[in-house]
């Protein structure tokens, strides 16, 4: 049996004539996701972090929410709910699986 370690893998890219390129890959069960209002200037946030990384989602310019933060919200919600799904249906068939296994 593999062992899967948890793993957090953070890039950046920088080529001539263009805008740089951060990349990050969470590969960790250890992550904290947070979410809220900032009071100083009242707008929501969106945060992951790990112990190697952060990831730091607010609204356009820090400004007002606009039909864009609304539609990028909208969007965020949806693949969450479709990643909940999927692990539960992974998790669900690898204990099936597991089960199976334990029994031959």
């Amino acid at each position: 049996m593999s062992e899967h370690r948890p793993y957090t893998y953070v890039t950046l890219s920088m080529q001539p004539d263009s805008a740089p390129h951060v990349g990050v890959s969470f590969h960790t069960a250890r992550l904290k996701v947070r979410s809220g209002l900032l009071l100083s200037n009242p707008r929501p946030y969106l945060d992951f972090a790990s112990h190697e990384a952060n990831v730091h989602i607010s609204t356009t310019g820090a400004g007002p929410v606009t039909d864009d933060d609304l539609t990028i919200a909208r969007e965020i919600f949806s693949a969450t709910a479709r990643y909940l799904a999927d692990c539960e249906q992974l998790h669900a068939e690898q204990a099936t699986k597991d089960a199976g296994d334990t029994a031959a």
